[in-house]
């Protein structure tokens, strides 16, 4: 009968500590890393002495009473346009998984064709409506007309605008609404229609507040995405921000400095926006760290269990 040698467990970590550990070499990682720097200095180099972008012209543009008007133009739009979005996609969402194939059909060719259509054409197409209907009335028998107004003076290139780029970007939000009501597992729902509860109030209770999870982050995508969308709307004279360095730089034909300022604001906005939807997220996934801290409890109190010495 054998017996294991007491010492050999020493030695093999005596020998094990005696080993060199030497890092392995990330030579890719390396190169990559040089040829980053190298290129990011090349680009600012670039940037800082070449005289065409006219640094100074560009500063004096920031704050340029037409620039800032453009701005708020922007802006102005893409709330609007986001806030109609928003109901109307969740209205076409809402279609999508319903039970009736008639408004489930509806809500696809809505989605199909929207989302099929360049944002331009539609822009452009709203924009000359009156070339279709050149007066918006309404009539009602025993009454007669009760008002009439011609379409060029309801469909001010702003309201085309509004309405062209509302449409668009509620095919986008209704796939992302109806992504987000489909991540929430099913029997719940299926449960609570059990216990009678109405379609609508299981929509309302139970499904959108979790799905609401799934549907910021793309969200926030759509409305920096949106955002910059906008800026079609030069197309049809809406004095946006694009459009208010254009009637400048069509004048002064300083192109590159007032370039240079729209793109500041962009960069700007998308930023606070960024970080906005940074905190929208993590409000609406505080029940998953929620969920995280109490397995971790669990989980730590269960091999606190497991560690405790026993009684003897």
């Amino acid at each position: 009968m054998s017996f294991a040698d007491p010492t050999q467990p020493n030695a093999i970590a005596d020998q094990v500590a005696r080993l060199k550990v030497v890092p392995q070499r990330q030579y890719g990682i390396w190169i990559g890393t040089a040829a980053a720097l190298v290129l990011a200095a090349l680009i600012i180099r670039a940037f800082a002495v070449n005289p065409a972008f006219d640094w100074n012209t560009a500063y004096n543009y920031i704050l340029h009473p037409p620039i800032l008007r453009g701005l708020g133009t922007t802006l102005l739009l893409t709330v609007l346009i986001m806030a109609v979005a928003i109901v109307v996609g969740t209205v076409v969402a809402i279609m999508r998984v319903s039970p009736s194939p008639i408004l489930r059909a509806f809500a696809g060719v809505y989605v199909w064709f929207f989302r099929g259509v360049p944002a331009l054409i539609q822009l452009i197409f709203w924009f000359n409506l009156s070339l279709l209907v050149r007066e918006i009335s309404l009539t009602l028998p025993y009454f007669g007309t009760i008002f009439s107004v011609r379409t060029n003076d309801v469909m001010t290139p702003f309201l085309s605008a509004v309405v062209a780029l509302s449409l668009c970007e509620a095919g986008y939000m209704a796939e992302i609404i109806r992504a987000g009501i489909k991540s929430v597992p099913s029997g719940q729902a299926e449960a609570a229609s059990a216990l009678g509860m109405p379609y609508g109030k299981i929509l309302k209770r139970i499904t959108l507040p979790q799905a609401m999870r799934f549907v910021v982050p793309p969200t926030g995508n759509e409305a920096i995405n949106l955002l910059k969308m906008t800026s079609l709307v030069t197309f049809i004279a809406v004095d946006d921000l694009f459009y208010s360095a254009q009637s400048i730089y069509a004048r002064t034909f300083e192109t590159i400095p007032l370039l240079i300022v729209v793109a500041f604001w962009y960069l700007a906005v998308v930023s606070i926006m960024s970080v906005g939807q940074h905190f929208l997220e993590r409000h609406f996934g505080r029940s998953d760290k929620r969920e995280e801290s109490m397995l971790a409890d669990v989980v730590g109190k269960m091999l606190a269990v497991r560690r405790r010495p026993a009684n003897v």
